[in-house]
């Protein structure tokens, strides 16, 4: 048996699954979403449960005891002071007990101390190593078992990290240069061998690519407008940067006809060096960095996909609001859409994908012409009020994340407020209106030498305590919180307070 979080183990689990296969290993998957469902989880599978690791391995893995305490070991029964007329043998147990729960006392805060260390130490830093779908992909190479679907999925769980601002670039190239060596082995074939491909042959390629999401199952219009990079640079919430969006299209040469409809669609002679004059061309717009290092993946002839199309593919399945599932059956279907043989799950999860990223650019122009993020001192703060469109989908973890990052850059190239563009960004949402609660992400600032380390998690776990505000603690990412809707306020004045 193995444990997955819904989110930021996905591409390791279909990795491990095929090394599974390929032993015949029999094995049970429970995707868990925060630590109560993976506590609840290993209370119920603890016997099935083992770590992939040879025993002699010192991976300084916590203990169970460590992290998770009974609630019998908390309860503390506290006694009567005595009042000095006490007989002298009950003065003395009286005096044991008083000392029994010191020693408890003690005791507790330690064990916290040392939960909170090692918490600190696997949640602060998490996203800031090598993927973990890269680590399986090594083991199964070094085992000799790698195969190309699991080197397709290790690319795919890099580029997870780099669309949702993990890594820092220079991280993000390292390791594309590391899994580059490994397509050129397994996908290195002669010209005759090129002209003999299957119909159900898939193949990946390194390429630099545009950095426009989901552009080749859409129209080029759509895609630069809902892309971060492109929105936030001409402005496009904007009058202004909608005229812009019109000059560049003219500096390119291509008629609004053509980039308005499905790109599959558009002229062959356009598409021929569409990449050279769209690059050309963002350069005299102010974006230089429009071309980024990738991989494609061809299904035989006519399916093809870029990696950052299946991050935003399968992103949005697990998320999808349309629907009222249950989240272990969003999950199994974004893992079933990552197999070539479930191409129409990919395909609807590009339809989703597309939805989101038009909620997320309308949401963010939203709150740039409106002046919904406000500084507060040591960072920004924005508030989605209930009856925003698309507010539901900002309940989730990952949209909310997304949102977040979308936002901070559009408002650094909106604002003249030198120091705000180096402040990160606090969002809340509503998430339960019935139990009044709201979800809250904090994302560091929006600089190119940022090494993309996250410290809200403990400074949310410190205004919690120093307010009692009633907040969970339950997702793995320490950064996103659950919070009453009524102390939110007590709850960020004692985040000024502390981060001031």
């Amino acid at each position: 048996m193995f444990l997955s979080d819904f989110r930021k183990e996905f591409y390791e689990v279909i990795v491990t699954q095929a090394l599974f296969q390929c032993d015949h290993v029999q094995y049970t998957l429970v995707p868990v979403s925060g630590w109560q469902e993976l506590e609840t989880a290993f209370l119920e599978h603890k016997d099935q449960i083992k770590l992939l690791i040879k025993q002699d391995d010192d991976l300084e893995i916590p203990a169970y005891d460590d992290i998770f305490r009974d609630e019998e070991e908390d309860e503390d029964d506290s006694g009567n002071e005595s009042d000095g007329s006490e007989p002298s043998g009950k003065r003395k147990r009286f005096e044991e007990d008083i000392m029994e729960r010191t020693m408890k006392r003690r005791q507790r805060r330690e064990w916290e101390a040392r939960r909170r260390e090692i918490l600190f130490d696997y949640e602060q830093y998490e996203y800031h190593g090598t993927s973990s779908a890269m680590v399986m992909f090594d083991l199964a190479w070094i085992m000799s078992k790698d195969l190309n679907d699991m080197l397709w999925w290790a690319i795919v769980g890099l580029t997870d990290q780099w669309v949702q601002d993990k890594i820092t670039q220079m991280k993000y190239v390292t390791d594309i240069g590391t899994l580059q060596r490994h397509v050129s082995r397994h996908n290195h074939r002669n010209e005759d061998e090129e002209n003999s491909l299957s119909i159900d042959c898939m193949r990946i390629a390194f390429e630099y690519d545009l950095r426009l999401a989901l552009y080749q199952h859409w129209s080029l219009f759509e895609s630069l407008c809902n892309t971060c990079y492109t929105s936030a640079s001409l402005k496009l919430w904007s009058v202004q940067g909608q005229k812009r969006l019109q000059e560049f299209f003219a500096d390119m040469g291509l008629p609004l006809k053509q980039v308005k409809q499905k790109f599959n669609s558009m002229d062959i002679s356009l598409k021929e060096n569409l990449q050279e004059m769209i690059e050309e061309s963002a350069s005299k717009f102010g974006m230089k960095n429009l071309r980024v290092q990738t991989f494609s993946i061809h299904f035989g002839f006519k399916n093809k996909f870029l990696a950052s199309d299946i991050v935003y593919a399968t992103a949005s399945l697990m998320e999808n609001i349309e629907k009222d599932e249950p989240g272990t059956d969003n999950f199994i279907k974004a893992l079933d859409s990552l197999s070539r043989s479930n191409l129409d799950k990919l395909h609807q999860g590009l339809e989703l994908a597309k939805k989101q990223l038009r909620a997320i650019q309308q949401t963010v122009a939203s709150c740039i012409c409106t002046n919904l993020v406000i500084s507060q001192g040591p960072f920004l703060y924005c508030y989605l009020m209930e009856g925003t469109p698309d507010v539901k989908l900002f309940s989730k973890p990952v949209s909310l994340c997304l949102l977040s990052k979308y936002l901070l850059k559009s408002f650094v190239c909106s604002t003249k407020n030198k120091r705000c563009k180096l402040l990160p960004l606090i969002v809340a949402a509503p998430m339960d209106v019935e139990q009044g609660t709201v979800i809250m992400v904090g994302i560091p600032p929006e600089t190119e030498s940022s090494d993309k380390k996250n410290f809200f998690g403990r400074a949310f776990e410190k205004a919690a305590e120093s307010t009692n505000s009633r907040t969970l603690h339950n997702h793995f990412d320490m950064s996103i919180i659950e919070l009453k809707m009524e102390d939110r306020s007590k709850f960020l004045d004692a985040l000024i307070s502390l981060l001031s």
